[in-house]
């Protein structure tokens, strides 16, 4: 089975080419979503809105996904890739809340984003407290304290 995505919109922020990967909420530099205009009708009450989900395609990766990985804050453990936020993906596609500034025309104004200029958006859904937030959440293996293998330094990509 063969799925198509279409792109929306484009994601514009000041990174050409490395994206923060935490405290960049509160990043400076302009940081927007601009819709395709035939789409922008579909902005109406976003705006009465904090946050929303921003769905996105990785268009430029660094390398070949992997099934097993090393994150940057892993302290030196090995994590599948499915328990992680790896932008190296067998679907290229991302994730992030933003926080909604300001709308005007067919441009979502956000808070800090994690993601490159020029990025294809494909998606964008509400974040919505009641919905969204799960009390029972946790940090599950970045809360670990595990010791980094011996040979850690040889097995980074």
């Amino acid at each position: 089975m063969k799925i198509k995505l279409t792109p929306i919109g484009t994601i514009h922020t000041p990174y050409a080419d490395d994206a923060p990967f935490t405290n960049f909420e509160n990043a400076e530099g302009e940081f927007f979503i601009e819709l395709n205009k035939e789409y922008s009708d579909g902005l109406h009450l976003l705006n009465k809105l904090n946050y929303c989900y921003i769905l996105f395609h990785f268009h430029k990766p660094k390398r070949e996904p992997r099934m097993r990985v090393f994150p940057p804050r892993g302290n030196g453990i090995e994590v599948g890739l499915w328990a992680t936020r790896s932008p190296n993906r067998i679907n290229p596609i991302g994730l992030t809340i933003a926080r909604i500034i300001k709308i005007e025309d067919n441009r979502i104004y956000t808070g800090g984003l994690d993601i490159l200029d020029g990025t294809p958006l494909l998606d964008i859904k509400p974040y919505i407290r009641d919905f969204d937030m799960k009390e029972d959440s946790n940090l599950g293996w970045i809360e670990t304290n595990i010791s980094p293998p011996d040979k850690w330094q040889e097995l980074q990509p």
